[in-house]
């Protein structure tokens, strides 16, 4: 588990871009956190840092947005939407796991059957509404 303060959303991407780095094919980035909290902007971060181009949008009402265009294709979801695993499963995102890299956002607790391995990264805004700084909770999961 890697727990960082991030202090602004510059610093976000650059978090984004640094774990970008570190991403393969198959792997499943689990993103939680309140409306707001930067998870899109994480996103943003990784798909810079895959080579993605193109603006980078929050997937909210498209649900799925895929970037081939990086070292690595780049499946980007936004499951707020999305009440049950049958919804996630009508969505057919496993055929692309496996030769992408999943980004999910509110995906927690209905998308972990799409590996045994994930990434679960929790964005937790300060209390403060002036204060961009965001905690960020980084661990491994497996099934």
């Amino acid at each position: 588990m890697r727990e960082l303060t991030v202090p602004t959303t510059d610093d976000m991407r650059a978090l984004g871009e640094e774990i970008a780095g570190s991403l393969k094919a198959g792997d499943l980035v689990v993103l939680t956190g309140d409306l707001g909290a930067g998870k899109t902007t994480l996103v943003q971060g990784i798909a810079a840092g895959l080579g993605a181009s193109g603006p980078v949008l929050s997937p909210t009402f498209v649900i799925a947005r895929l970037y081939r265009d990086g070292r690595v294709p780049l499946v980007h979801v936004d499951a707020y939407r999305l009440g049950s695993r049958v919804e996630v499963d009508d969505l057919d995102l496993d055929a692309d796991v496996s030769e992408s890299v999943t980004v999910v956002e509110w995906g927690e607790g209905l998308v972990e059957g799409l590996s045994d391995h994930r990434l679960v990264i929790q964005i937790t805004r300060s209390e403060a509404e002036s204060d961009e700084t965001r905690r960020v909770t980084i661990t491994t999961a497996q099934s």
